[in-house]
């Protein structure tokens, strides 16, 4: 049996007439950035994850350019946030001409310490970017009551939880200041092609974020900031609105196949050994409490592990090999092996399995069997 890692074709095929005729209209109306097809999905998006605006942006990356601008973050600031996320994360900080200053993560959650972060701001702390990593919301309760009192920005990076909920609620990226989400075509909802949004409760940042995506410009050829090139294509726009109707029920796929893996490594002694780890949902009592963007496990001899799983030709992934402030291209900062255990450790020891709408159970079954048999 062939698993891969992410069936994009079992998400597209039954909604495939829908996203042909959105395409077509596209076609028909010659508007292909911004316009209508934009605006539409902006208030979808906004309405769907509990925000007052959203601004559509041409990528997840270029949505955490526009949120640091829109805040004027620059150079001389620094922005907290984890080493152990996608490279966006800290490259957006650092291309603004920000520094990034690290906090290391929860080891059950992958998400950014509360309990750590008040032990990284200096004078030049400008602004906290917690990430929810994995499809689930960081702890952000402790981090937006201390960036209150310490009068700091908080940027949600929602990139890998758009519909996940608090502990009350409140869905990722609507809590902090701005929140940032991708459409990369392997998220939970995705484009074809690059996109992203930038959700704020604030009606000033909101209308900055719509001329810093423009080159910084509210009136045509008059510019009162440096923005950038950050246009949503109408054409993705069109097939994200599209896909917005099933990210519900994607959404409970995901998590079914989530408890169907539980069950079935509850059945072997991998979790009693201490060999695997199942992820840790933190608000069980939430509908959408974790969207399982990726189903990450934590597992001995993980890199023997994977190569035993690609050889039964399953598809696995590891987020993420090399923590950030060990990255070659952020030397500068200063850090070291160990000034983050639980980001080093996270990094040697988890590995994702596949999760996607359209698994079926006797995928499941092959998965969970090979991962037995390894272990034997």
């Amino acid at each position: 049996m062939k698993i891969p890692l992410l069936d994009l074709a079992a998400q597209h095929n039954p909604i495939e007439k829908e996203i042909r005729t959105a395409i077509d209209r596209v076609l028909k109306s010659q508007y292909f950035i911004l316009g209508p097809e934009v605006k539409g999905l902006e208030n979808r998006i906004a309405d769907y994850c509990g925000a007052q605006y959203a601004v559509g942006a041409s990528s997840g990356t270029d949505a955490l350019i526009m949120a640091l601008m829109a805040l004027e973050i620059g150079p001389g600031d620094e922005v907290i946030t984890t080493p152990y996320t996608f490279f966006a994360t800290a490259s957006a900080i650092a291309r603004v001409g920000a520094r990034p200053v690290f906090v290391d993560i929860d080891p059950k959650t992958y998400n950014i310490n509360p309990a750590l972060i008040s032990q990284a701001k200096t004078a030049q702390t400008k602004a906290i970017i917690p990430v929810h990593l994995y499809g689930q919301c960081a702890d952000i309760e402790p981090i937006l009551r201390w960036a209150k009192s310490e009068k700091i920005f908080v940027i949600e990076d929602a990139a890998q939880a758009i519909g996940a909920e608090y502990k009350d609620g409140q869905k990722a990226g609507s809590m902090g200041d701005l929140g940032c989400f991708s459409f990369f075509p392997s998220k939970n909802l995705g484009a074809m092609g690059d996109g992203g949004m930038v959700c704020a409760n604030d009606k000033g940042l909101y209308e900055k974020l719509l001329a810093m995506r423009v080159h910084g410009s509210k009136t045509k050829y008059f510019h009162q900031w440096l923005g950038g090139n950050f246009r949503l294509d109408a054409l993705q726009a069109a097939i994200v609105n599209v896909k917005l109707d099933s990210l519900n029920s994607w959404t409970k796929a995901r998590q079914n196949n989530a408890a169907q893996y539980e069950a079935l490594l509850k059945q072997t002694n991998l979790i009693a050994e201490g060999k695997v780890q199942l992820p840790l949902p933190v608000f069980p009592d939430r509908v959408f409490g974790h969207i399982y963007n990726q189903f990450v496990l934590r597992v001995e001899n993980r890199d023997a592990l994977r190569g035993f799983l690609t050889k039964a030709e399953i598809g696995t992934e590891i987020y993420y090999p090399l923590p950030l402030h060990l990255q070659e291209c952020f030397k500068f900062l200063g850090y070291n092996q160990g000034d983050f255990p639980e980001s080093e450790k996270a990094a040697q020891e988890t590995l994702a399995l596949p999760i996607y709408p359209g698994l079926s159970i006797q995928m499941q079954e092959y998965v969970v069997s090979k991962i037995s048999k390894f272990y034997q």
